[in-house]
């Protein structure tokens, strides 16, 4: 069947500068980290934070992630690894693909709790200013998906579908559902609803990152479904839609106990940046205070009356008077 429309596949997902290869793969995941910081800090500063404050904490967080989504993916595929005939060096090769975001985000989560820890940062507060750049970076991280020619669903003859040529690993070229594409604009769609729920809603202690796990599980079930991707099953269904399900409910449970224990939104989300705004309110009034003071000091005496000469002119009248009169009565005493 010939197709006059589909999504085209990179003939190769690394290009060689000299000795140095770069990978598309690694590519989308360093440009979605960029964009998770990006965004991160402005809802941070918005939020009353620091600006860099969230790259600091991304220094522990994204390390802990990479490594937390290469153990999920190893742990749930071992037999890629580990089985006879594999070599087991190759559950190191990231570049190659191959990290699971539920791990990714259990891991990175407590690499991103030590870096609020050190800062005396509430986590639930950093979560919720970085939830919608997460889900712009997943977006970002699923067309590297597209390089490696991977993760791809069901044959389909629709106009998108996309044309895997390689054969390799057990590819059969044909044309598919373009399951990493449904997935990267559906994460666009979870990263706007998280911001207009959290400017609509006041969304607080850590309510919008778990709205944007609950949004992102909805959509992660009904793509898993569609993968052909050979995967663990449990009871007929793939072992990421049980994940997926019962992150969900987890998630929701969190949104609901939350909002009643703590309503509302962190007043001060970073102590430091408080402190420093009070500092600086207390340096400004005592700049006040001394410049009034100095107009003071600088300002003229008052001008006198026009009663004061009248009342000066009196008194030396009146010192006359009693002059003359001292006079007098000596001259008559003599």
């Amino acid at each position: 069947m010939e197709y006059l429309a589909y999504i085209p596949s990179p003939s190769r997902g690394v290009i060689h500068l000299g000795p140095i290869p770069l990978r598309g793969y690694a590519f989308c995941i360093i440009i979605g980290v960029f964009v998770a910081v990006w965004l991160g800090n402005k809802r941070w500063i918005a939020r009353g934070g620091r600006a860099g404050t969230v790259a600091d904490i991304a220094v522990w967080a994204v390390p802990f992630g990479l490594v937390g989504g290469r153990l999920y993916h190893v742990i749930t595929d071992y037999e890629l690894y580990f089985s006879e005939g594999r070599d087991w060096v190759d559950a190191f090769k990231v570049w190659q693909g191959g990290l699971g975001i539920w791990g990714a985000i259990a891991l990175g989560a407590v690499g991103a709790w030590i870096g609020c820890r050190r800062r005396g940062i509430p986590l639930p507060a950093y979560a919720d200013a970085i939830a919608p750049g997460i889900a712009l970076a997943q977006a970002c991280g699923r067309w590297g998906n597209w390089f490696n020619q991977e993760l791809y669903g069901r044959e389909t003859h629709l106009p998108w579908a996309l044309h895997i040529t390689s054969s390799e690993g057990g590819r059969v070229p044909g044309y598919y559902h373009p399951t990493f594409l449904y997935e990267s604009l559906w994460c666009i769609g979870v990263a706007f609803l998280v911001m207009w729920a959290d400017r609509r809603f006041t969304l607080g202690h850590g309510r919008a990152f778990a709205l944007y796990v609950a949004a992102y599980c909805v959509g992660r079930g009904w793509i898993e479904y569609m993968r052909v991707d050979d995967a663990h099953h449990i009871l007929g269904l793939r072992l990421n839609d049980w994940t997926a399900m019962i992150v969900f409910l987890l998630a929701v449970l969190y949104m609901v106990l939350s909002a009643k224990k703590r309503p509302g939104r962190e007043t001060v989300v970073e102590p430091a940046a408080a402190d420093g705004e009070t500092d600086a309110d207390s340096a400004a009034d005592g700049e006040t205070e001394a410049a009034e003071a100095a107009e003071a000091e600088k300002a003229p005496e008052a001008e006198p009356s026009e009663d004061e000469p009248m009342a000066k002119a009196d008194d030396v009248d009146e010192a006359k008077d009693e002059i003359k009169d001292e006079a007098g009565s000596g001259t008559k005493k003599s």
